[in-house]
């Protein structure tokens, strides 16, 4: 792969096209979707849009980052970002919420491919002391399309007509591909490659039902949305599918000569705690973080604007610790790091299971920078951790595996915090009966609605004390949840002991002739996985020693497949 100063900062800047493409795809259009409700119709089907859209990308995540390893790394970025284009044109050309959310589902396809892959280039391109630093400035696009994403959608729904919320992905998609094009060069070998379909098409259909089940339970009587009770037939039954066609998978797995993921990979013990870390992670942060604009608009009662801008703080001092994360990753091990952020992910998420009505919005910006700067530090290492354990054939999986782990976390997150705010919800309107019995049932059946305290007009018509009183149900049902990401979180922390004292094997920098395939020595010369000076501690030289065994085996069984150079 080409390593020529300016084709590498060439290369970054595409891949930054490409992740802004995604990052603010998202955020623009959770400000205008109300205005495409408005449009199109179709309420009932407003949370398909976002929920088509995860589906689609976690499904395709673990495909194209082995087609990525299978067919080089370029080739596959292009068609994920084709598709991601062509998906966005074709959304602002629909004319109803059915068309809306069929082309919703093509863009999040594409959209499989563009994080996983441009984290895999970067650890193709760059050497691995430098990767930190890689994975901060990343960081700091996702948080610039926190920050302008809302302004543009609002600007945007405001000026001109609601279709542009998705041209406007065109030419930064256009741009990216240009520059990819150009700029990246890859060997080529002409080695028969085989993909394994079955294995494919089997993890797609356990993904895609496991996530339905998850998506579609809930109350079957909420209005505006299609739920259906979590015990009934139809969430049963996604479940029990999602559960065979995981195990023919894993026994495809076991049969097929390029599995789709390779199952020895997880014999690896930091892919595998990694994993489970990242699992873990997504769980209790985005079921927290998702419920902090809920809390601030419905308990504080700030105004929706400013409730959307909210997250700003926490994305920013992610942004910080990323960028310091990445430095220290090369100096400390992964479990100093990724047991740090856990630990201050879940002081974060503790002290935001304190907050009331009477917390001041400082206070809430405090304790989301703590969870912030937590959450920095764990974002980028889990990428590094696994890029240093594989050789360059299977990084685009491994990659795409943190990704994906993080993908079902957080959806897992989002449904199992739901329902414990909905039930705790409940419980707290329960007693108000009890309270206001001089009001009317009828007419208290009218204010014992927590939705109330999220519409301004709404909330202003309150009596005090009714308005206190819901105030208490959103905020009994939103600590709950908090608490319990941070016992999640501080779950993750006991099981980053084990990934023992891995780290960075410095790499050592030798220079190559672009396009030019390396035979079995100078590859392991040129690959990260060499060991590096003797160590003061007797022990840690010897488990590092095991590990450059370990990789030398792997690199002796890839050595015949391609290989970026």
């Amino acid at each position: 792969m080409s390593s020529e100063p300016k084709k590498v900062a060439w290369i970054i800047v595409g891949l930054m096209l490409g992740m802004l493409l995604g990052a603010l795809d998202q955020t623009i259009i959770s400000t205008a979707m109300p205005t495409v409700i408005r449009d199109l119709g179709g309420i009932a089907m407003y949370s398909w849009v976002f929920s088509i859209y995860m589906l689609t990308s976690t499904t395709s995540m673990p495909i194209f980052g082995k087609l990525a390893d299978l067919y080089g790394r370029k080739r596959i970025y292009l068609v994920g970002i084709g598709i991601f284009v062509i998906g966005s044109a074709l959304c602002g050309l629909a004319t109803n919420m059915t068309e809306l959310i069929i082309y919703r589902g093509l863009q999040g396809i594409g959209a499989g491919a563009l994080m996983p892959i441009a984290m895999t280039i970067i650890g193709d391109i760059m050497p691995v002391e430098k990767r930190g630093k890689m994975q901060g400035l990343f960081g700091g696009v996702m948080a610039l399309s926190s920050i302008i994403g809302p302004a543009i959608g609002g600007f945007i729904v405001e000026h001109l007509n609601w279709s542009w919320i998705f041209y406007v992905n065109l030419p930064f998609g256009i741009a990216a591909m240009v520059i990819i094009g150009s700029a990246l060069k890859e060997s080529r070998t002409t080695e028969k490659r085989s993909i394994d379909w079955l294995g494919a098409l089997t993890l797609s259909g356990a993904i895609v039902s496991g996530l339905l089940g998850l998506v579609l339970g809930g109350d079957p009587e909420a209005v505006g949305s299609l739920h259906y009770a979590w015990g009934s037939p139809q969430i049963i039954g996604l479940f029990s599918a999602c559960a065979i066609l995981l195990g023919l998978f894993l026994w495809v797995e076991t049969k097929a000569k390029e599995p789709m993921i390779p199952l020895h990979l997880f014999k690896n013990k930091v892919i595998s705690v990694t994993s489970m870390i990242a699992v873990l992670m997504s769980v209790g942060m985005f079921g927290a973080i998702t419920y902090i604009p809920l809390f601030v608009q419905g308990v504080i009662g700030v105004s929706p604007s400013i409730a959307g801008y909210i997250l700003t703080p926490l994305m920013l001092s992610v942004v910080a610790t990323a960028i310091i994360g990445g430095r220290l990753s090369s100096k400390v091990s992964y479990r100093t790091l990724i047991g740090t952020g856990m630990i201050l992910i879940g002081i974060g998420f503790t002290f935001m299971s304190t907050m009331d009505a009477g917390t001041s919005k400082l206070f809430i910006i405090l304790y989301m920078i703590v969870a912030g700067l937590g959450m920095g530090l764990i974002m980028p290492t889990l990428n590094i951790a696994v890029q240093g354990e594989v050789g360059a054939t299977s990084r685009g999986i491994v990659t795409s595996l943190v990704q994906f782990f993080r993908s079902i976390g957080a959806t897992v997150g989002v449904s199992i915090m739901g329902v414990m705010m909905t039930n705790r919800m409940a419980d707290g309107l329960s007693g108000m009966g009890e309270k206001f019995r001089q009001i009317p049932a009828e007419q208290l059946k009218q204010f014992a609605n927590p939705q109330l305290l999220l519409d301004a007009n709404a909330r202003a018509k309150l009596p005090a004390d009714i308005l206190t009183e819901l105030q208490h149900v959103f905020v009994h049902g939103l600590s709950g949840i908090f608490l319990a990401g941070s016992l999640i979180v501080f779950a993750g922390v006991i099981i980053t002991f084990f990934l023992g004292k891995a780290r960075i094997l410095p790499q050592e920098t030798k220079p190559t002739d672009n396009d030019v395939r390396p035979n079995k020595d100078s590859m392991l010369q040129q690959s990260e996985f060499v060991s590096k000076p003797v160590c003061c501690c007797m022990l840690e030289r010897i488990e590092n020693e095991t590990r450059l065994k370990k990789r030398k085996q792997d690199l002796k069984r890839e050595a015949t497949i391609w290989h970026p150079l």
